[in-house]
């Protein structure tokens, strides 16, 4: 997720949880209190340690870009 964000500029929500699925599994992915599929934390967590704040989360866009 980090090279596509890295390469793309951009990673929408939807791909992300698409992706996770796809190679990890679904318990990896959950649906929150607003209904919309989410990543679980542990997962997220992860995910920081990897960008190490290059990273940022876009609450409008449903996507992380690049900074």
């Amino acid at each position: 997720m980090v090279q596509e964000i890295r390469f793309r500029g951009i990673l929408r929500q939807e791909e992300a949880i698409d992706y996770v699925r796809t190679h990890f599994g679904e318990q990896f992915v959950f649906v929150n209190e607003n209904g919309n599929a989410s990543l679980e934390k542990e997962v997220k967590k992860e995910f920081r340690k990897l960008h190490r704040g290059r990273i940022a989360w876009d609450r409008d866009g449903f996507m992380w870009g690049w900074t």
